[in-house]
Formats: C-alpha cells, sequence, structure tokens
C-alpha cells in the first residue's frame, strides 16, 4: 500500500477506524497522476512496480515525457538490457544505475580495445594475454589468444557489484573464464 510508505501496519493499525478514506484516494491519486505525466506510454512492464516507493524518491524531479519516452524506447531496442522492468527507475534516477537494467554483457568496442591492450602488453613481456594462463607453468604460459578465443570477464563480479564496464573488464581465454565462473 503506497500511502503507508513501507509501514503497512502501523498504517492499518493507525487508521483501522477510519471511515474516510479520502487520504488514501488523494495519494493514491498523486502518484497515478505523476506517472500519467511522466511516461507517455503505459507499458506492461510497469504493472508491479513499487510505484509508491518510486514517487518518494523522484516526484519532485522535472521530467521531459517526451525524452523519457525516447529513453525508455531506446532501452526497450537495447538487446543486452535484461531488466525491462528496471528501465523505469533508471531513467527516473538519471540513468546512472546500470544494475537495474541487468547489464552483464561487455560491448564489442569494449573487448577489443580491452584485448589489444592486454595482448600489447603480454606480448613486451614474452607472456599469454589471457593473465590466467601467463601465472601457470604449461605450454599456454606464453600462448597469445586471438579475439575470438576469448571471454570478456568482469574484474569484480557483476553480483558483487563489479561494473560492466572497461576499467572493470579483462580478457580470459575461454577455458579460465568458464572456470572462474563469480570468483
Amino acid at each position: 500500500m503506497w500511502v503507508s510508505k513501507g509501514n503497512i501496519d502501523n498504517y492499518m493499525s493507525y487508521h483501522r477506524f477510519d471511515t474516510n478514506i479520502t487520504e488514501l484516494k488523494t495519494y493514491f491519486n498523486s502518484v497515478i497522476d505523476w506517472v500519467s505525466s511522466v511516461f507517455v506510454d503505459v507499458e506492461s512492464e510497469m504493472r508491479g512496480l513499487n510505484w509508491g516507493e518510486l514517487y518518494e524518491c523522484f516526484h519532485t524531479n522535472a521530467y521531459s515525457p517526451n525524452e523519457v519516452h525516447t529513453k525508455l524506447q531506446a532501452l526497450y531496442a537495447d538487446f543486452f538490457v535484461k531488466n525491462r522492468k528496471g528501465v523505469f527507475e533508471y531513467i527516473l534516477g538519471g540513468c546512472v544505475d546500470t544494475k537495474l537494467l541487468d547489464i552483464r554483457i561487455f560491448d564489442e568496442v569494449t573487448k577489443r580495445s580491452v584485448y589489444g591492450r592486454q595482448t600489447l602488453d603480454a606480448q613486451a613481456r614474452g607472456v599469454s594475454n589471457c593473465p590466467l594462463c601467463a601465472l601457470g607453468t604449461d605450454s599456454n604460459k606464453a600462448r597469445i589468444y586471438k579475439l575470438k578465443e576469448m571471454d570478456a570477464d568482469h574484474v569484480t563480479a557483476w553480483s558483487n557489484g563489479g561494473a560492466t564496464d572497461i576499467s572493470n573488464c579483462t580478457m580470459l581465454c575461454a577455458t579460465h573464464n568458464r572456470a572462474k565462473g563469480n570468483k
């Protein structure tokens, strides 16, 4: 219940004998009116979101419905966005918290850039461009893998707060990336 602001037991206890629902109705209408003023189209992913909480966090911010709509459509079209429900809070919060989008895949530009840097460094040091192979003692210690033989990996796991950006990307051989898992 939105008007309870997350404390429904106290709210219901305090208002158990009320015969007038004006406060409840007014708050509900305020939330719905705000959502309708920010978002041009109703999307199926909007169902089930805690709009009361989002209202409390963001209703004082100014939004351009057309800009919000453009951002929303771009995120819906983005193959890498895995959480379509998260795009609403992401947009309302200023497009900062990418965790809301569940983006875990590095783009090709990032992969190529990190691969190129790692490969040049590895060649100069005479070791593998897979940092984990370079630590080993087998024949792969000095192997230079091709880009297609490597996977982009989060240095700090995504599930542990690691960002999906170039500063948290390393290229590992496919074998080491699969063995590493979520460590």
